[in-house]
């Protein structure tokens, strides 16, 4: 997919042109205008701003953004932009492909090249919910899914509670979810104090040296500076397109920009002499290394702070034995959401009650949710938890506690729990994974499925 740009005397020709066509043209040509305040903001942000008005209007990348007129319109770079950017030069092309995949001769797979960012149907019980491909990019996708939720549940002001904030959003608001989800990224990635991010135009930059192999897009690549976030939560809002459409490059385009915010320098230094580079290519497959889901999730590749969104891992024991651990910071972060990596493939665990990881009395019982991001998948999973925390007293438990708790697990003595652990110790039996994660974190926990067939 390219992005046109056009000239300042193309666009203001486009629109002398629909000004003489019918009265329904009008709305399109307000709309237009009103982007020249958004771009001299732009301009504005990355010290850039000239005497030049802006044009009229941006030509199109493609399809399915969310526009000032709520039309299904992307947005993408006007001529004066490039003025407020500035092109990929080759050395950097050249080390960000290095960084990614080790080797400058190598290029993306047909899935990481062909991944963007995709939703489910707006106002529906998974409208907040990506699509998430098999393979490596589905790590990358899930990641950005728990920055999402996060904005959903914990961030975003509307009258809806608890899980109606996921499913009552439109495509607008996906679209915003998503751009706020991306640039929260890509400010931790840059200490808070800036934000880069990469767009495609329809020209090539540079020219690749011996030992490059081009790949079409890299090449095209340019590169938007911003010292505030919501100047860069704007701007990729304003061209969400460019990383929901089909064709987009989205997914790659994301992790560019979230290795410029960082600095290529800098995410070189942070990598350990194990992890040379950030994907993991073997037999013609593509995955991500833990640094690189750090990136997304905490702006750093070695877990240095509590962080916002924590991370759960899974792998059966041989499995836990052989790699390094994750750290209590990971497993408590600031809000209930983690990303999972359960044997290998990775998911989205969170709660709507933010008191749950201060508050110890919280996790006696309490409510998790869990999507997959499997197309199967058709509605949140509803799983309730019996935990107790170690150094707490327990509960009083009055015959009232007794009858309200009745139905819901916990770490204390029920029947039913009994059944299910000798059920899951009995020969040929054993725990679905997702449980074993959960456990990773709350120790001995019983888990509750609510009549959702167990995730194995």
């Amino acid at each position: 997919m390219q992005c046109t740009l056009r000239t300042p005397e193309q666009a203001m020709h486009a629109a002398h042109a629909e000004h003489t066509a019918p009265q329904t043209a009008l709305g399109e040509i307000s709309s237009r205008i009103s982007d020249l305040d958004k771009w001299r903001k732009i301009f504005s942000f990355c010290g850039r701003e000239g005497s030049q008005t802006a044009p009229q209007g941006p030509a199109g990348c493609g399809h399915g953004a969310v526009g000032t007129r709520g039309a299904a319109e992307p947005r993408v770079p006007p001529a004066e932009a490039q003025q407020a950017g500035r092109p990929i030069p080759m050395d950097m092309a050249t080390a960000l492909r290095t960084l990614l995949l080790g080797n400058a001769s190598r290029t993306f797979s047909q899935d990481w090249a062909g991944a963007y960012f995709r939703f489910r149907e707006p106002r529906s019980d998974l409208a907040y919910a990506l699509e998430a491909e098999k393979g490596g990019t589905r790590a990358i996708v899930m990641a950005v899914q728990a920055n999402i939720i996060k904005y959903l549940l914990f961030m975003k002001n509307t009258e809806h509670t608890h899980l109606e904030r996921l499913c009552k959003i439109s495509q607008k608001e996906q679209g915003e979810a998503l751009a706020a989800a991306l640039a929260d990224s890509l400010w931790a990635a840059g200490d808070g104090r800036r934000a880069t991010v990469c767009l495609l135009t329809a020209a090539t930059h540079c020219s690749p040296p011996a030992g490059y192999k081009a790949d079409s897009f890299t090449e095209r690549i340019h590169l938007f500076e911003f010292p505030e976030k919501a100047a860069a939560q704007e701007f990729i809002f304003d061209h969400i397109g460019c990383f929901r459409d089909e064709g987009s490059h989205g997914l790659i385009l994301f992790l560019y920009s979230l290795l410029f915010s960082r600095t290529l320098e800098r995410v070189q230094e942070e990598l350990c002499a194990a992890t040379p580079h950030l994907l993991e290519c073997s037999s013609g497959n593509v995955s991500c290394t833990q640094a690189l889901l750090l990136l997304v999730l905490a702006g750093r590749t070695q877990p240095g702070q509590r962080s916002e969104v924590g991370f759960l891992r899974w792998g059966g024991e041989e499995a836990e034995h052989r790699l390094s651990p994750v750290g209590s910071m990971l497993k408590t972060p600031k809000f209930p959401i983690w990303l999972c990596s359960i044997n290998g493939t990775h998911s989205v665990l969170f709660g709507t009650n933010q008191l749950l990881l201060s508050d110890w009395k919280m996790e006696h019982v309490f409510h998790l949710y869990f999507y997959n991001g499997q197309h199967k998948q058709t509605r949140t999973a509803h799983l309730t938890i019996g935990a107790k925390c170690p150094q707490a007293p327990a509960l009083p438990r009055s015959p009232t506690h007794l009858q309200n708790c009745a139905s819901l697990p916990d770490t204390h003595s029920h029947h039913w729990e009994e059944g299910r652990c000798e059920a899951a110790s009995s020969p040929g039996r054993r725990a679905p994974s997702l449980e074993m994660a959960i456990r990773t974190k709350w120790p001995g926990a019983a888990v509750g499925w609510n009549g959702t067939q167990p995730f194995f």
